[in-house]
């Protein structure tokens, strides 16, 4: 039996990376999956996936920094699936610089999809969690969120709102049977930072950093997304989970 049998989850940014992961491993646990991205072809792709393998997901093209595209997320939901019993806010964005370089444009983009889409996402599930009895919602933040990052401003202030959005949403809907949890990977290996960590002027440092010296992978993530996800951690909620390989333990 699968640990979300029955369940139906919206999942965002799941056309690559950690995204693509968690809706894979979603699907394969049971679970009815609501992949969006902004690029539609890669949540596509990551769809005709999980049917290939036998399970049950539909793809919607996303901006979640629009309440409009949010709002047809969750109407297609519905229509398709009846309810709503998980939320996991993927979808972002990271940026580099130092604060004597970060344009305004650039605070506003990395702010309105990590932490603007975050909240977007909570408060429009709020209303189908109620009517659901409850519900889990997993905030993917960041260990910039945790211990703040050198040298990237608007993405660890994002992050670092990410976690304390999902800390109040935890002890505002508690009483509605509504769990918030935040997750925080570490160095992780996807298509948005391969590139960046797989650059030899900075790979030794990253995994001197990292105790279990070696990058994190997408499904490594994911299994923590499920957890936090399923009944499994039915009594946990408003907690920051690090799957960073020991980065914040030093």
């Amino acid at each position: 039996m699968g640990r979300l049998k029955s369940k139906v989850a919206i999942i965002t940014g799941a056309g690559s990376g950690m995204g693509k992961a968690e809706a894979l491993l979603f699907a394969k646990e049971g679970a009815k999956v609501v992949a969006t991205d902004i690029n539609e072809a890669a949540v596509k792709g990551t769809v005709d996936e999980i049917k290939s393998n036998g399970g049950e997901a539909i793809a919607i093209k996303h901006n979640v920094a629009n309440k409009a595209d949010w709002e047809v997320v969750y109407e297609k939901t519905i229509d398709t699936s009846g309810k709503l019993d998980i939320l996991v806010n993927n979808a972002g964005v990271t940026q580099a610089g130092s604060m004597d370089d970060l344009t305004e444009e650039e605070w506003d983009k990395v702010i309105n999809i990590n932490l603007k889409g975050t909240f977007l996402g909570i408060q429009l599930a709020i209303p189908h969690f109620k009517n659901n009895n409850g519900g889990s919602i997993v905030n993917i933040s960041s260990i910039a969120g945790l211990t703040g990052s050198s040298g990237a401003g608007a993405y660890t202030a994002s992050k670092g709102g990410v976690r304390l959005l999902t800390k109040s949403v935890a002890a505002d809907y508690g009483k509605y049977n509504i769990r918030a949890n935040s997750v925080h990977p570490g160095y992780i290996e996807t298509p948005m930072s391969k590139e960046y960590l797989e650059d030899e002027t900075y790979k030794q440092w990253f995994l001197s950093q990292t105790p279990l010296r070696k990058y994190g992978k997408p499904e490594e993530v994911a299994e923590a997304v499920l957890f936090l996800a399923s009944d499994a951690s039915s009594y946990i909620t408003g907690v920051e989970l690090a799957v960073d390989g020991g980065v914040t333990a030093i």
